[in-house]
C-alpha cells in the first residue's frame, strides 16, 4: 500500500499540469467567444448605465469580439 505522503508530489504536479493545459485550451480554442453577444444600440445602453450609476459588478461593455478591438477608442 502506498502512503499518502509519497503521493503529494505527483498530485501537485498533475494539478499544475491540468491547470496549465486547461488555461491554454481555453485561450487558444476560444470556444466561449459565442457566449457573449453584442447589445443592440450599445451606445444608448452605455449612456443609460452611466446615468443610473449601477452598483459594482461584472459588466461587459463595450462588447469586443476580438482582443484587437480593445485597442480602439470608444
Amino acid at each position: 500500500m502506498v502512503s499518502l505522503g509519497s503521493l503529494w508530489l505527483p498530485v501537485l504536479l498533475s494539478a499544475g499540469l491540468v491547470f496549465i493545459v486547461s488555461a491554454l485550451v481555453h485561450m487558444v480554442l476560444k470556444y466561449h467567444n459565442s457566449d457573449y453577444t453584442r447589445i443592440p444600440d450599445e451606445d444608448v445602453v452605455r449612456s443609460v448605465l452611466r446615468k443610473a450609476s449601477p452598483a459594482p459588478a461584472q459588466y461587459i461593455i463595450p462588447h469586443c469580439a476580438e482582443m484587437k478591438q480593445m485597442e480602439l477608442p470608444r
